[in-house]
């Protein structure tokens, strides 16, 4: 039973140093339409939204660490496919509206910021002040005035 507990051992911290060599996309490419917000919504976005949703990514030093960076490279590109704030001038309209109701909606349900982003980044959780900010800025009603 020892020898066959050290064998394992041995494996899984070859694996774990192998799939370290495993490289993982971090792109931050060029800002080419930035958010055009008022300053009291670009700071909340700024803060709790933009490592998943711009790019301006702060790439952590444990996104330098598998498994760990596969699960935020992910996070990250899945972010940016659904809502990237540095290319925001660039929706037209129609869309731009339908994303701002879309990020009120994940605000209000409480699905945004991720609670694992939150976590990890402290700070980073919207308190109902920033929640109602969002809420003016997305329909022109603060939180009761529905």
């Amino acid at each position: 039973m020892g020898r066959i507990f050290k064998v394992v051992v041995i494996l899984l911290i070859l694996a774990f140093v192998g799939i370290q060599f495993i490289d993982v996309e971090k792109t931050n490419p060029p800002v080419t339409a930035e958010i055009q917000a008022p300053q009291e919504v670009k700071n909340i976005i700024r803060k709790s939204c933009y490592d998943c949703h711009s790019n301006e990514t702060v790439w952590p030093w444990y996104s330098n660490v598998a498994p760990v960076s596969w699960f935020i490279s992910d996070d990250v590109n899945s972010g940016r496919k659904h809502l990237n704030f540095s290319d925001w001038e660039r929706y037209n309209d129609v869309k731009k509206e339908k994303k701002m109701n879309d990020v009120w909606e994940q605000v209000n349900e409480g699905e945004m910021p991720l609670k694992a982003y939150t976590y990890m980044h402290p700070g980073t959780e919207l308190d109902l002040t920033q929640k109602g900010i969002i809420k003016k800025w997305v329909t022109g009603k603060g939180i009761g005035e529905d």
